[in-house]
């Protein structure tokens, strides 16, 4: 399965004293990576919302492997994973430059209408879009 690239630089605010990144700055670059890989196929925060649905975080994961440090240059790898009910799955890898692995991680967001009723099935709109998401990682 292939994956979606987002390049970013890690940025002096992201960084202590020390020139190494907060933990929580990993947590950003992943939404970075899915809202740019998600906003290609109309399914980021914005558009689903226009389409009348919202995807809250309900699972988190996130493994620390080592340090990025300031004006590193990382690249956020995402994919997405088919699932049986009407959740969206992202994972990230989170590499330096030279391809060392800083950080993996995984979401998971569950589908409501806006008024937060959980939808048990993806609507067409969502699941079309989804089926090309899913389709240009090879999934």
């Amino acid at each position: 399965m292939g994956a979606h690239e987002t390049p970013l630089t890690v940025r002096f605010n992201e960084v202590d004293s020390y020139g190494v990144a907060w933990h929580g700055h990993y947590v950003a670059w992943m939404e970075v990576g899915r809202h740019d890989l998600a906003g290609r196929f109309g399914l980021d925060a914005a558009q689903l919302a226009g389409l009348g649905y919202l995807a809250p975080v309900v699972e988190l994961e996130l493994k620390y492997r080592r340090p990025a440090r300031y004006n590193e240059t990382l690249r956020v790898l995402t994919t997405a994973r088919r699932t049986e009910t009407a959740t969206l799955e992202f994972s990230c890898r989170i590499l330096a430059a030279d391809g060392t692995l800083c950080a993996t991680g995984r979401t998971v967001h569950a589908l409501t209408d806006r008024d937060g009723v959980l939808q048990y099935r993806f609507p067409a709109p969502v699941a079309e879009r989804l089926e090309r998401l899913l389709a240009s990682l090879g999934e």
